[in-house]
Formats: structure tokens, sequence, C-alpha cells
């Protein structure tokens, strides 16, 4: 039966949402400065901003002067605004019926100039200040997200998208940035702006204050309505524009094999469902929070209206004074200013802090375990490894490795064969303590793996994964990641240890060749020989070989089979591969099926037997 649009549309966003939407419920320990000390995902948006204020207490200094600067460009915008009053009294069209007086006029004039000039010389110095403030915050974030990530198991980004975690990194931290530059200020200056005109509308003429307070309740009640129904939207937005992000991550780099099954086609439709999804739900936050301002600009329009028709009465009948009028009439639309300022910028307090929840969200994502208190280093490690009963599941209620028991002698090698999802690569994860084991021991020079210093233990490891990955940076510098301390001499070693030392030269600048894009200038082969180069040079006792040559051709693999025995000479060497000629030499081979081992020996031995291995070997039973 063909899978139609609506039934991906169903699935698309159901594998998504809940991919988005499980993140965030997991609790952990990881706070930045000044958090809520126990962890814990923000329960509020009270609690979310209260956190994220605590980035700010580094820059209190600056802060106080830009607002000290927001102070003084609203009293000098005030008293602006206020001067009208005299000069129209005194200098335009005095009571008494006088005629105005021009030197007068520029004289108040220039002071109201002087006076708007120094709000202005303000207004900057805080905008500034406050984009200073804004940006070292966002550094102290980016620093503690992308540090609590370098903490965070192997667990978490097996179970999480890369294209998720990149939008926390950019979008959601950038609308962060947007709040706390320019969102803050205004809140405060609109704060002060309300109270201060409040006053001297007061002083002005106080019943006119009183029409234009009549609307202010409506206006609250109409802003508050607003802000409560859009809040869900906003985060709905953050999640959606995540998982966007997440499908166009994975199209990119799987951009081959949608090319190679002509999945061009199924690829648009679902980025168009997860974009019409993200559209959706854009214009539904959008549109609520882009209906404070045009909500709030017609209830101010009818209160400056009223406030203008009273105000002439109070001029004809009361005697009210011209200038003061005209001043009212002012100082009522900047009241409304502010309100209508503060209402708009809602939509970006609510989007910032939807992006702070889902950035703090990975903060408190639970760490590897922290070493034991005491932990030992593991200097001179020879490399006897010992599994004794290890019993295993990524879920506990789902076990994938049964009862397993095996050991590697120092300088042996060990190679794991079997069908996929039997176990083997989850054997190696156990061993680098990417997870920790339910019932066992695994044991090292005979000491508990539990009970070692984990970067004592990986240093102590070296890996050469399936999937390469190099780094942007030179040739030299790409294989020195195996060990910073070495010289150029001993990478140069390491690479014709690996074979990779006469492609290397061929490059445009030998090792000082720039690569860029994961070694995209590189064939799949030379982008393996350079990994197994980086394990070469850690010098590292132990040596986990994880379908390493699965990339390389049949010749070019014989080519390295000299390279590659130089390499795991006098290491303890764990092999997982699928073409078993690459594991004849083994001195041991593990046959695992359904997580057990169900055969192990020699390569002969096993021949002998006639079992699983020899049907695998003889080609009478696959792999997969």
């Amino acid at each position: 039966m063909s899978v139609t649009r609506a039934d991906r549309e169903a699935s698309l966003k159901k594998r998504y949402a809940g991919r988005v939407a499980a993140a965030p419920k997991r609790r952990g320990m990881g706070r930045g400065p000044g958090a809520p000390r126990g962890g814990g995902r923000p329960k509020s948006t009270g609690v979310a901003l209260k956190r994220l204020m605590s980035y700010l207490e580094a820059d209190r200094l600056r802060m106080g002067i830009a607002f000290f600067c927001v102070i003084v460009n609203t009293v000098a915008t005030l008293t602006g605004s206020y001067l009208l009053r005299p000069i129209i009294n005194r200098f335009i069209a005095p009571p008494d019926g006088s005629p105005g007086n021009v030197a007068g006029l520029f004289k108040g004039l220039t002071m109201m100039a002087c006076v708007y000039l120094l709000g202005v010389i303000a207004n900057y110095l805080q905008s500034r200040l406050m984009l200073e403030v804004a940006q070292s915050a966002l550094v102290r974030i980016r620093t503690d997200l992308f540090t609590k990530m370098q903490k965070l198991p192997v667990r978490f980004y097996d179970t999480n998208s890369n294209g998720d975690l990149m939008s926390r990194f950019t979008n959601d931290v950038d609308t962060i940035g947007n709040m706390l530059s320019s969102t803050l200020v205004q809140l405060f200056s609109g704060t002060l702006s309300i109270i201060g005109t409040l006053c001297l509308m007061l002083y002005t003429n106080i019943w006119l204050t009183a029409v234009t307070l009549i609307m202010i309740p409506l206006m609250l009640r109409a802003g508050g309505e607003v802000a409560k129904r859009s809040q869900k939207y906003f985060s709905a937005q953050q999640s959606a524009l995540g998982a966007l992000n997440g499908y166009i991550e994975e199209t990119i780099t799987g951009q081959k094999v949608v090319k190679v099954f002509c999945h061009e086609e199924i690829a648009e439709e679902e980025f168009d469902i997860l974009n019409r999804d993200l559209r959706e739900k854009q214009i539904r936050a959008q549109f609520l929070g882009g209906m404070m301002g045009p909500v709030m600009n017609n209830l101010s329009q009818v209160n400056y209206s009223l406030t203008a028709c009273i105000g002439g009465i109070l001029c004809v009948v009361k005697n009210f004074d011209v200038g003061g009028l005209t001043v009212f009439l002012n100082f009522s639309r900047q009241f409304s200013r502010p309100i209508n300022e503060i209402s708009m910028q809602v939509s970006n307090v609510f989007s910032a802090l939807a992006g702070a929840e889902r950035v703090f969200s990975v903060m408190d994502e639970e760490p590897e375990t922290e070493d034991d208190k005491d932990a030992v280093s593991m200097d001179g490690m020879s490399g006897e490894v010992v599994l004794d009963h290890v019993t295993f599941g990524y879920n506990p209620d789902k076990i994938i490795l049964k009862d397993i028991s095996l050991y590697a002698k120092p300088g042996q090698k060990i190679a794991f064969v079997g069908s996929t999802g039997a176990g083997k690569t989850t054997i190696t994860n156990l061993i680098n303590r990417f997870y920790d084991i339910q019932s066992g021991t695994i044991t090292i020079d005979g000491v508990d793996i539990c009970h070692i210093k984990r970067d004592e233990l990986r240093r102590h490891i070296a890996m050469v994964l399936q999937d390469t990955h190099l780094f942007t940076g030179t040739v030299m510098e790409n294989i020195r990641y195996g060990r910073l301390d070495a010289t150029d001499e001993e990478v140069i070693q390491a690479a014709k240890m690996a074979s990779a030392h006469s492609f290397i030269m061929r490059l445009p600048k030998g090792y000082d060749t720039v690569l860029e894009s994961d070694g995209a200038n590189l064939s799949q082969g030379q982008r393996q020989l350079l990994n197994i180069a980086r394990a070469a040079v850690s010098r590292a006792p132990i040596l986990i070989l994880d379908e390493a040559t699965s990339s390389v051709d049949t010749r070019t693999e014989k080519h390295i089979e000299q390279g590659m025995d130089r390499l795991m000479a006098e290491r303890t060497t764990f092999v997982i591969a699928h073409r078993l000629s690459t594991v004849r030499n083994a001195n041991a081979i593990m046959v695992l099926e359904n997580g057990e081992i169900i055969e192990r020996g020699d390569h002969e031995d096993l021949l002998k037997e006639k079992g699983r291995y020899y049907r695998l070997y003889t080609g009478m039973a696959e792999l997969n």
C-alpha cells in the first residue's frame, strides 16, 4: 500500500514533535552562574527570566550606567516636552493678548534643543553599553552551553537531533540577545516614561489626567489577554524552528543518500510539511504578538481624541491656558506610547524566554556521572582488559548484552563478528565507558574502570570509527588531534605507519594543506587513513577499530595491512569487521548473536567447529 502525503505529514509531525518535546523533560544538575541551585527545567517564565538575568550580574556597573543614561534621556524628553508650555504662553500666545517675543522664542527653543541633545547623547551611550552587556551575556551563555555539551554523555547525542541542538545555539540564543540588548531597556524606559508623564500630567491638569486614565485599565486588560494567549504559541514556534533545522541538517548531511535513492521530491514534500508547520505556528505567534500594537494604538487614538475635546472645552469654559493644553495633549500621546512599546515588546520577551527554556533544558541535562572520589590515574597502563559477566541495555527494560565474559592480554588482538545489532559496537562503547553497565565488571590492568578517572581511561584508548570525522585545520593538526604534544616528526611517522604519508605529500601543501567541510577535498579512504594516523600518534595502549577499513577499497586495504599491523603491535586491539579476511590473524575471535558470545577461538579453531563463524566465512550465512 502506498504512503500518501497525509500519512507522511502525520508521521513527520509526530516524529519531530516527539523529539523536540522530549528534550525539555530531562532534569539535571548543570547551571549557569547565579542560576537556581538544584538544576531542573525552568517551570515558569518567571524562573527562566530570573535565571537569564543571572548572566547580567557580571556587568552590573555597565548596566547601572546604561540605566542611569535611560533616566537622563527620559527626564530630558519629558523636560523638553514641558518647556513648550512656557514658550507658548510667554513668547507665542500670551494669555494677556500681548504680541509674541521672537528673541524669547529663540532663547526658549535653544534651551529645548540643548535638553533634547542631552537626551540624544544619553540614548547613544545607553544603546552602546547595553549592546556590550548583552553580547557579554551571550558569550557566557554560549560558553556555559558549549561547556555543558562537552560533559554530556554519548546517550544524549544519540537521542537528539544535531540540527535542533544547533538551533539552540543560534536561533534561541539570538532571540535572547535581542531581548537583553533592547527589550530590557525599552521596558525600563517605558516604565519611567509612564511614571514621569503621569506626574507632569497631574501637575498640568488633574481633570484631564482623570479623563486620560479612564482608558488605562482597558488598555492593560487588552494587553494582558493578548500576552496570555500568545505565550504558548511562541514556545511552539521555537520548537517548530528547531525541528525544521534538524530536518535541514539531516537532509544536507545525507544528500548523497537522498540523490542515490531519488528521494528529492519526497525530501521537498517533507521539508514543505515542516516549513508550513513552522509558518502556521509563526503566524499564530506573530499575529497575536502583532495585535498588541494596533489594539493599543486604536485605544490611544480614542483616548487622545477624548482628551482633546474635553481640553478644548476647559480652555473655553475654565480659562485653561493654550500652552497647558498643547503640552497635555503631547503628554497624553507620550503616555500611550510607552504603554504601546511595552505591550509590543511582549512578543520579544516570550520568544526570548521560550528560547531560554530550550537553552536551559540542555544545560540541565544529566551530565556524565562524576568520577569516584577514590578514582585513580593509570599512567602505566599495559592494556589487559577483562569483561566479567557484563549485562547491559541502553534501555534497562531491553537488554542488549547478556552475561558477556572475555579477556584480552596486553598486545592481543580480539575480533568481534556477528550480525548487525548483535552487540559488537556496544562492547567497545562500554570499554570506553560511554555507558555504564547494569551488572558485572570491566577491568583494565585489574582495576575496575568505574574506579579509573574517565579522562585517564579514554586517554589510553584510541578509536578508529567507521564514520570518519576531520576538523577544519591542516592535515598536521588533524593527525595531532590524537596527542596534542606530538612533534611534527611523530606526526609524520604516524602517517607513514598508517600508509597515509604518500598521498599527503601529493596534496597542494602537504601536511600544511587545510582541510575544510570534514575533509571534503579528500576521498573517503584518504579520510580514514588520517583517522588511523590520528590513532597511531596517540600511543594509546588500547586500540579499537570499528569497521575501520570499511571505507577503504580492497586494494587500499591490502596496501595498508602492514601499516595496520605495525599500529596494532604491542597494543591491545579490539576489531569489529564485516570483512572476515581482516580478522584472520586475531588471537581470539568472538562470534556474537543476540547479545551473547556463541563461539570463541582463533580462526583455525572456529573453522574446524563448522559453526556460525564457519558459515559466515564460507559465505553460507549473511552477516546482516
